[in-house]
């Protein structure tokens, strides 16, 4: 099904009429591709690793993932596509905005509880719309505000934080840090939407994640020389795979043909995948207000996409076959 999808926006990029629809359900999976981090990252801090080390190995492997498939493009006659140092600097850049997303995010779990870190990690939503205002000098739309103020009252219950009776005093560090990772992530989002979009696909990936690699060496340096990155191997795979590879090929796919802050909102997938993996990897239980909040995310995803359903029931639009 993804892959149907992502066959109709190429084919839809070359004829310039990309199908928002489609565009819309693969940054939606992107998110959901996110939300299966937190529940491997939990893995690897029970086995003794520590953020440095988890941020390090994603960063690597996500690296070496985009590394090979863009080798197998090669021998399969795909060119490089030549770029300026300042194209090159500008992926490098976008790959700096999801690494600082990881460090921040990570930061403040040494400080706060796991659902009030979520809580402000998820203001990327709100975030992501006032980034694509001031980009783009146009006022969002009235469902963009409301689907907006939904996922953010559904982040609130998903997250457990009431259920949870968390306390009302956190350390200052940890706020920051959080609330920095909403920014980081919702910047991440627009860049990843926005910058050098025509190059090609894994050419572009190897390149953020490049970036990626360049800020998580600077707070772990010894990782691939220690044997840590042996040792964390599994649990770096995967989130090289669900934490870069994927997110930034769906972002980079479907992004293009949306505003930034309707790719926030969809992303906003992440936390209810997050919850549903963590209550099956981790047998981490989900309560009555934790299920509504999930379905107010997904409510809040369906208005912000109620112009395109609307537009394509007016048309009597239907997909095509597979």
């Amino acid at each position: 099904m993804i892959m149907w999808l992502v066959a109709d926006i190429r084919a839809g990029e070359a004829a310039r009429k990309v199908n928002r629809f489609a565009s819309a359900v693969v940054v939606f999976c992107a998110g959901v591709s996110y939300g299966t981090m937190a529940p491997v990252i939990k893995l690897a801090y029970a086995h003794g690793f520590v953020w440095r080390e988890t941020v390090a190995g994603q960063a690597t492997f996500g690296v070496l993932l985009f590394l090979a498939a863009f080798l197998v493009q090669r021998l399969r006659g795909v060119r490089w596509h030549h770029l300026s140092g300042v194209q090159a600097l500008k992926l490098i850049g976008t790959g700096l905005a999801t690494s600082s997303t990881a460090v921040l995010y990570s930061l403040s779990l040494s400080y706060l509880p796991v659902a009030v870190a979520l809580v402000l990690l998820f203001q990327f939503t709100w975030i992501g719309v006032v980034i694509q205002v001031i980009a783009t000098r146009r006022p969002p739309t009235r469902y963009e505000v409301i689907a907006a103020i939904v996922v953010i009252c559904g982040t609130v219950l998903a997250s457990g934080m009431l259920s949870n009776g968390a306390a009302a005093s956190y350390d200052p560090i940890g706020l920051l840090a959080a609330f920095g990772s909403a920014i980081t992530c919702a910047l991440f989002m627009f860049l990843s939407s926005r910058v050098e979009t025509q190059v090609p696909s894994m050419q572009r990936g190897l390149i953020i994640c490049f970036g990626a690699w360049l800020l998580a060496y600077a707070f772990c340096p010894m990782f691939l020389f220690d044997g840590t990155v042996v040792a964390e191997a599994p649990y770096g795979f995967t989130q090289g795979l669900f934490a870069l590879l994927l997110p930034v090929l769906l972002f980079g796919l479907g992004g293009p043909a949306l505003p930034t802050g309707i790719v926030s909102i969809l992303a906003a997938s992440e936390l209810p995948t997050s919850i549903i993996m963590s209550a099956l990897l981790l047998a981490e239980g989900v309560d009555g207000l934790q299920i509504c909040g999930i379905i107010l995310i997904l409510c809040g995803v369906v208005v912000s996409q109620t112009p395109t359903l609307k537009a394509l029931r007016s048309k009597g639009a239907a997909p095509p076959s597979p």
